[in-house]
């Protein structure tokens, strides 16, 4: 069978993914609940809610199936995601690109299959879809009426997102980053691999918002957060924590390396406010502080840590 391609945002379509931290999670009575009515509305075996991770496709609500993940190599929801509109087989056995799939050669036998997209700040992260064990049309309606239980489940998911992300930059807020950061601690702890915090403050921030008003300063704050998303991995976890502060987890990295990486950001502010033209000497502050079990209770313990670095980085001669 032809394996999905890779799209081009991959890592910032994972990291959106990862940050409504949605994936493992237990079924929820208002994910299910969609399910069901596709299930009816449809009159097909298989409803899912379907999240594309980076090597697998995780069900958030399955409704037919045995299992709550399957390999994304093999999935038709790694196919439909790479477009805006319903991905539709109507006869998987007699398509050329999936007449060999496992998904239709051995159980669950899918013949037929339909999936809308699912899209959060302009990432397809999954699917809404539905499949069937015969062939079958899919008209117009259907797929209008796909669209609309997809669109549901987008809403879903953005209440998850509001919950933990900044309004202004998208990043994660300090709820988010929280929640999320510790669990990559905890994975670092349990692979005894290194960590490290870094807490950056924006210098004389204050004046440029007296002086050039809220709207260059915004314009600051979210050139400064798309810069740290492009600038560090996916699996590195990135927030806001109000106003001028910043934080960023760096997984299996100790504080040497994360201090060369903040060099590196320095020198690519530069040139990213030259590219927004805007004229402004726009500076950050860091601490960095390398995770240590016997030290680190939490990450509210690194976290603290790192801001007293910060500080004194911030008011050193």
């Amino acid at each position: 069978m032809n394996k999905p391609d890779i799209p081009s945002n991959e890592k910032q379509r994972l990291a959106m993914l990862r940050s409504l931290e949605v994936l493992d999670t237990l079924a929820e009575e208002r994910f299910d609940r969609i399910t069901r009515l596709a299930k009816r509305l449809f009159d097909v075996p298989i409803a899912l809610v379907s999240l594309i991770d980076e090597n697998r496709q995780w069900f958030k609500s399955c409704i037919g199936l045995d299992v709550n993940e399957s390999p994304r190599e093999t999935s038709f929801c790694g196919h439909a995601i790479l477009g805006d509109d319903v991905f539709v087989i109507p006869a998987a056995s007699e398509d050329l690109r999936f007449y060999d799939s496992p998904l239709v050669v051995d159980e669950p036998k899918v013949e037929f299959y339909a999936g809308c997209p699912l899209a959060i700040n302009g990432f397809r992260l999954g699917t809404m879809c539905i499949a069937d064990h015969q062939a079958r049309e899919f008209s117009k309606e259907d797929c209008d009426i796909l669209k609309d239980l997809a669109k549901t489940v987008e809403l879903e998911l953005s209440a998850m997102q509001m919950a933990t992300h900044d309004d202004l930059t998208g990043l994660l807020n300090r709820r988010g980053f929280l929640s999320l950061a510790q669990n990559s601690l905890n994975l670092c702890n349990r692979n005894e691999l290194p960590a490290s915090l870094a807490y950056l403050d924006l210098d004389r921030f204050k004046a440029i918002n007296d002086n050039f008003g809220h709207a260059v300063g915004d314009q600051v704050i979210n050139i400064f957060a798309k810069l740290l998303g492009d600038t560090f991995r996916s699996s590195d976890v990135i927030g806001r924590l109000g106003g001028d502060e910043f934080v960023v987890l760096f997984s299996n990295t100790d504080a040497d390396n994360a201090e060369q990486l903040m060099s590196t950001l320095a020198m690519s502010l530069k040139v990213e406010l030259d590219n927004n033209n805007v004229d402004l000497d726009v500076c950050f502050s860091f601490g960095i502080t390398e995770y240590e079990v016997e030290k680190h209770r939490d990450i509210q313990a690194l976290l603290s840590d790192a801001d007293k670095a910060m500080y004194k980085f911030k008011h050193k001669e």
